[in-house]
C-alpha cells in the first residue's frame, strides 16, 4: 500500500484542556512524513463539562446505566476535535479529501484493567459516525475495546508506533520510549521480533491534581515548586512499595489509581518533589521488569518540559535521558501521531495490539471504522 495522509488525535487524562492533532503519511507500518501538528485549546465550557464527565464515570465505575452527561460530553468533544482537524489540515495546504484516514482516539473517561477471572473494562467518548459525517473523511475510533474484549488490557497501545519511530532511530534495543502523560508508558523493542509495552505507573495526574488542589495552577510549571522541594524518603520507600510496581507485564493503569493523596500532609514544595520523585522511582522500576534494561529513554509527552522530572528521571532510574527532539521526533506530537498510524493499520485490517503489549490472546485488530 502507497502511504496515506492520515490525522490523529489524542486528549490526554491529565486534561489540560487541549486537544493533540497531527498529521502524517503512512502506510501503517513506516512514516514517510511527519507532517504538522498542532495543539488547539477546548473552549473552557467543554473542558468544564470533561471534568465533570469524569467525576461522574468514577461514582458510575461501570455498574449501571452510563450517566447521561456521557452523550452531551461525547457529542461535544466530537464536533470540537471535528473543527480542530479541518482547521490543521486547511493550514497544511490540504483539503479533508487528501485524507485517507482520521484516527480519533476519543477521551478516556474510566479504564478498568483485566483481573484473573474477569476481563477489563475501558470506556473512551467519541462519536465516529458523527465526526465522518461533519468531515467526509473515513474515521478510525473505539481503539481499545476489541482488545479488553478478547481478554487484553487495552493499553497502552503506543508500542507498534514507537516500534516504527526506533526502527529509524536505534534498532539496538539499547533505547526505550517513555511516554509520560497523565499515566507513565514504556515501550521497548530489541530490534528484531520482540515489543514489550505497559503502564510504568503515574506520571503528571498525581502532580497536576496536586498542584490544581492547593490553587497554584495547572501544574508544576517548569518544575520550580518541586526544585524548590525536599523529598520525602520515608514516604516515597513506603509509596514504592505498591504491588502493581513489581507486578509482571503486560499491565494497565487509570489516571485515577494513583492520586495526589499520595502528598496528603505535605507542604506544595515538598509534595511537588515527593510526587515527581514517585514517577520517576516507578519509572526506574518498570526499566528493571524489561529483558533487558536500556541504556537511554526517549521521552515523549508533557512531562519532558519539566527540567525536574527529567533530572530526577536520569538520577532516580539510573538511565540516559533524552528529549523526543533529540531523535528527531516531535515531542508533543508522538501520541497524536500515534493515532493517525494506528488509524492506517485498522484500513488495512493490520493489528494493533500483541501479547507482549497489553496481554492480549494474539495480535488484535481493533478500531471501528465510519465511513
Amino acid at each position: 500500500m502507497e502511504p496515506i495522509w492520515a490525522v490523529g488525535l489524542m486528549t490526554g487524562t491529565v486534561l489540560d484542556g487541549n486537544i493533540d492533532v497531527a498529521l502524517i503519511k503512512t502506510d501503517g507500518e513506516r512514516i514517510a512524513d511527519f507532517g504538522t501538528y498542532t495543539l488547539a485549546p477546548y473552549p473552557a465550557a467543554i473542558r468544564a463539562l470533561l471534568e465533570e464527565t469524569l467525576r461522574q464515570a468514577r461514582a458510575w465505575n461501570f455498574d449501571g446505566p452510563e450517566p447521561a452527561i456521557f452523550a452531551e460530553a461525547e457529542e461535544a468533544l466530537t464536533r470540537a476535535q471535528s473543527a480542530a482537524v479541518k482547521d490543521l489540515v486547511e493550514s497544511y495546504g490540504l483539503t479533508m479529501a487528501d485524507i485517507g484516514v482520521v484516527g480519533f482516539h476519543g477521551q478516556t473517561v474510566l479504564h478498568r484493567a483485566p483481573q484473573p477471572g474477569r476481563l477489563g473494562n475501558t470506556r473512551q467518548l467519541g462519536d465516529g459516525e458523527l465526526m465522518h459525517s461533519i468531515l467526509g473523511a473515513k474515521v478510525a475510533y473505539d481503539f481499545r475495546s476489541a482488545d479488553v474484549r478478547a481478554g487484553g488490557q487495552g493499553a497502552p497501545l503506543a508500542a507498534a508506533y514507537h516500534a516504527a519511530l526506533l526502527r529509524e532511530a536505534d534498532a539496538s534495543g539499547d533505547t526505550a520510549v517513555l511516554n509520560l502523560g497523565g499515566v507513565g508508558n514504556i515501550t521497548w523493542w530489541d530490534g528484531k521480533d520482540n515489543i514489550v509495552a505497559f503502564d510504568t505507573g503515574p506520571a503528571n495526574a498525581p502532580l497536576n491534581d496536586f498542584i490544581k488542589a492547593n490553587g497554584l495552577g495547572e501544574m508544576d510549571r517548569d518544575g520550580a515548586l518541586g526544585a524548590a522541594g525536599t523529598v520525602d524518603e520515608a514516604r516515597l520507600a513506603k509509596l514504592l512499595q505498591h504491588p502493581y510496581l513489581t507486578k509482571p507485564y503486560p499491565k494497565s493503569l487509570d489516571r485515577f489509581d494513583f492520586t495526589a493523596d499520595m502528598a496528603d500532609g505535605l507542604g506544595v514544595e515538598d509534595g511537588a518533589a515527593t510526587l515527581t520523585a514517585f514517577t520517576v522511582s516507578t519509572v526506574g522500576k518498570a526499566l528493571d521488569l524489561l529483558p533487558r534494561r536500556p541504556k537511554r529513554l526517549a521521552v515523549s509527552g508533557g512531562g519532558r518540559h519539566n527540567p525536574t522530572m527529567m533530572a530526577m528521571l536520569s538520577s532516580r532510574a539510573g538511565v540516559e535521558v533524552v528529549q523526543a527532539e533529540t531523535l528527531g521526533w516531535k515531542g508533543d506530537a508522538v501520541e497524536a501521531e500515534c493515532f493517525a498510524f494506528l488509524a492506517v493499520r485498522v484500513l488495512r485490517g493490520l493489528p494493533i495490539s500483541f501479547p507482549s503489549t497489553t496481554g492480549a490472546p494474539q495480535p488484535m485488530q481493533g478500531g471501528r471504522l465510519a465511513g
